[in-house]
C-alpha cells in the first residue's frame, strides 16, 4: 500500500494508482471457453490478450449491488492487489477496465484451480503432509507480505487459494481481496465479514480486526488441508458459531491419523480465542513443522528435481475462480452443512449464539 494512500474509517483505500481504462474491453481481449466462476455480483471468464496471445482471467464486477454502489469496495480490492505486486504468491493484477455497469479486473490466470478440490478429493488426489508443508509456507509468505503492509485478507479459505498447476503440483496464488481491509494502530476496524467456517471469534463478537484474524483462518485452512475435515462446521449456523466461540476443535488421532504431532502443534498455535496468543505469519514460518521438513527437502533436492516445478500448460486444468462463499462439502464428524447465503448480520449472529 503506497505511503500516500488514503484509508477511510472502514479500512479501505478508495483511490488506487492503477489507471482505469475506459476503452471497450473487447478491443484488446478475446473471451474464450467457459466461465471460470460465478457469484451473485461477479463472474470470472478466461480471456486472451490480442496483442500478446497471453491468457488471463477477467473478473467482471457489478458496480451496484442491491441498489447500492460498490465502487469503493472494488477500488479497495484493486489497491490491495497493487500493493502486493512484488509478491509472487498473490495473484497478479494486469489491467483494469470500466464500463457503465461493471469494473473488469484482468488477473493472472492460475490454471490449477482451487486447492479445495484436493481438500475434498479421494485419497489418491488429496494432499500429502509434505504437500501441505510446502503450500503452507507459500501461503504464509504471501500473508506475511500483506501483513507487513497492514493489509488483512479476511476471507482465507481453500476456495481462495489457487494453484498454478496440479500435475505436477505447482505454486499457490492468493485471490479474492473483496473483503480485505487496511488496519493500523491508530484506528479500529470492526466488521462482520468472511465465510462462517473460517471466521475468527473476534468477528462473531464484533471486536477489533487485526492481522491475527487472518492467522485464525490459516489455522482452520491448515486443518482442512491436512485432514479433509472442517473443524468448526456444525449441523446448523448456531452450532458452527458456538464451536468457533468455544474453540471446540477435535485433535484426536482419529482425525489426525498418520499426521505428525508437529503439524497438530502448528495448528494449535493459531486456534487461540485471544488474538494476542496466536502466532504471527513470520513466527509460523519459523515453526519446526515447516522448517524441519524444509531442511530435509532442501538436502534431497540437491540430488533431484526442483521442489516447485514450472507449470506445464499441457497438464494443467481449467481453474474455478471463487466469486462467492465456499461450495461443496468437507468431511466432518458432524453432518455436512453448506453455507449458501451471505454471512448473517451482527444482530442475526447475536440472536443465534447462546453463550
Amino acid at each position: 500500500m503506497p505511503d500516500s494512500a488514503v484509508v477511510n474509517k472502514n479500512g479501505m483505500v478508495t483511490e488506487p494508482q492503477t489507471r482505469t481504462r475506459m476503452e471497450p474491453f473487447t478491443n484488446y481481449y478475446d473471451l474464450v471457453g467457459r466461465e471460470l466462476g460465478r457469484g451473485k455480483f461477479a463472474v470470472v471468464k478466461k480471456c486472451v490478450e490480442k496483442a500478446t496471445g497471453k491468457e488471463y482471467a477477467a473478473k467482471f464486477l457489478r458496480k451496484r449491488r442491491k441498489g447500492k454502489s460498490c465502487r469503493e469496495d472494488i477500488m479497495n480490492e484493486i489497491a490491495v492487489l497493487e500493493s502486493a505486486k512484488a509478491n509472487q504468491y498473490v495473484v497478479g493484477l494486469h489491467e483494469v477496465y470500466e464500463t457503465s455497469n461493471e469494473i473488469i479486473l484482468v488477473l493472472e490466470c492460475a490454471a490449477g484451480g482451487e486447492i479445495f478440490d484436493q481438500c475434498v478429493g479421494d485419497s489418491d488426489e488429496a494432499f500429502t503432509e509434505k504437500d501441505v508443508i510446502r503450500l503452507a509456507r507459500q501461503i504464509l509468505t504471501g500473508v506475511a507480505f500483506l501483513h507487513k503492509k497492514n493489509v488483512v485478507h479476511l476471507d482465507l479459505k481453500p476456495q481462495n487459494i489457487l494453484l498454478t498447476c496440479t500435475q505436477p503440483l505447482g505454486d499457490i496464488r492468493i485471490v479474492d481481496f473483496g473483503l480485505s481491509r487496511h488496519v493500523n494502530s491508530t484506528s479500529e476496524v470492526r466488521e462482520i465479514v468472511g465465510t462462517p467456517e473460517y471466521v475468527a471469534p473476534e468477528i462473531l463478537d464484533y471486536e477489533k480486526i487485526s492481522t491475527a484474524t487472518d492467522m485464525w483462518s490459516i489455522g482452520v485452512l491448515t486443518y482442512v488441508m491436512l485432514t479433509g475435515e472442517s473443524p468448526f462446521l456444525g449441523n446448523d449456523n448456531q452450532e458452527t458459531y458456538l464451536n468457533i466461540s468455544q474453540v471446540n476443535v477435535d485433535y484426536s488421532q482419529d482425525v489426525f491419523h498418520g499426521i505428525s504431532s508437529l503439524a497438530v502443534d502448528f495448528i494449535k498455535s493459531l486456534l487461540h480465542k485471544n488474538p494476542a496468543d496466536r502466532a504471527t505469519a513470520e513466527q509460523c514460518l519459523q515453526h519446526p513443522w515447516l522448517n524441519e521438513q524444509a531442511d530435509e527437502q532442501e538436502a534431497s533436492q540437491s540430488e533431484s528435481e526442483p521442489e516447485s516445478p514450472a507449470p506445464s500448460p499441457d497438464m494443467c486444468i481449467i481453474p474455478v475462480y471463487p466469486t462467492c462463499p465456499g461450495q461443496g462439502e468437507l468431511k466432518t464428524g458432524r453432518d455436512a452443512f453448506s453455507f449458501s447465503e451471505p454471512f448473517p448480520t451482527r444482530p442475526e449472529i447475536q440472536q443465534e449464539l447462546i453463550c
